[in-house]
């Protein structure tokens, strides 16, 4: 893959860094792959199954850290560069090597990551400048995990989101509702899960039978995916829920994200945290202003769809 050219000249010669924005990234940022391909076999992963493949195939660590170099000095406004891997983590020894040499650039970076990505790994990463991992959780039910081939346990994502904490790392947590074998009691499981491991900053998500994926042949064979459903978006681009199941509509599956993101954020610690690092910053005051506009619109626009 080292044969392949550096995205980072594009960037420069065609788009504008400060249009470009994500909630849970320092502003201005820079996203680029490392490599593409993910061990992992999860059902409802599009990527890997359309797209990447299994295999995790990369670029050698130093032609990772020459584009580094080279986009660090041609946008010298950027704060941070993610690196967008379907999972950057997959292999350590190298992860450890890019992260050693992007600490000897001084720059601020952050990455997708598993929630099983050991401690000591994790200190090398924050030592050299990491900020942020991007971690997929999914759900908080040992059985849905098992159910869609995630290849992770309950309790390894604690002990490594605990370990996040106590290292200073920073987590944006993703889940998925709708999931086979998903239930109100397992929602309600999520949820506390959620709560409990406390994320700095959460993304709640629809299960998607996406074609081309497993999920989507299961949808099919077990009845799961009416035809009046099958979209996964409406007009607005509002996610919607295609899945059901006996004992359960897509209508709760739909409420559901609404309720999850209520009680993550709306809890007295979580508020008091939030508040607590606008003021402190004036930079992360108007990113979460905007975030705050930007999510009461996407409760207004769900509220809309549901009625």
């Amino acid at each position: 893959m080292d044969e392949l050219p550096f995205v980072t000249p594009v960037y420069k010669r065609d788009l504008k860094t400060e249009n470009y924005f994500i909630g849970y990234l320092k502003h201005p940022y820079i996203s680029l792959y490392t490599g593409r391909g993910c061990k992992s076999h999860c059902t409802f992963c599009l990527w890997p199954q359309t797209v990447g493949g299994h295999r995790y195939r990369t670029r050698s660590v130093g032609n990772v850290i020459d584009e580094i170099r080279w986009a660090r000095a041609a946008f010298p406004q950027v704060q941070e560069f993610f690196f967008d891997d379907d999972t950057f983590t997959d292999d350590r020894p190298r992860t450890e090597a890019i992260a050693r040499e992007l600490g000897r650039l001084g720059v601020t970076w952050s990455c997708n990551a598993k929630a099983n990505v050991p401690r000591t790994t994790l200190k090398v990463m924050r030592d050299n400048g990491l900020r942020l991992l991007l971690v997929g959780y999914e759900s908080g039910n040992q059985q849905i995990l098992h159910n869609i081939r995630k290849g992770m346990r309950v309790d390894v994502a604690r002990r490594f989101t605990r370990d996040c904490h106590d290292l200073g790392i920073t987590i944006h947590g993703t889940f998925i509702l709708g999931l086979p074998g998903e239930s109100r009691e397992t929602i309600e499981e999520t949820i506390r899960f959620a709560n409990e491991i406390n994320p700095h900053t959460i993304q709640v998500s629809l299960a998607a039978p996406y074609p081309g994926t497993e999920l989507y042949r299961h949808t099919l064979e077990r009845g799961w995916l009416d035809e009046e459903h099958a979209e996964l978006i409406d007009a607005s681009g509002v996610q919607v829920a295609p899945l059901h199941y006996p004992h359960l509509s897509h209508t709760e599956i739909f409420q559901s994200v609404e309720e999850f993101y209520r009680r993550f954020y709306f809890r007295a610690p979580k508020i008091a945290s939030i508040t607590s690092e606008m003021v402190r910053s004036p930079q992360i005051m108007v990113r979460r202003l905007r975030e705050g506009v930007e999510f009461f619109s996407f409760l207004r626009e769900r509220r809309e769809l549901a009625h």
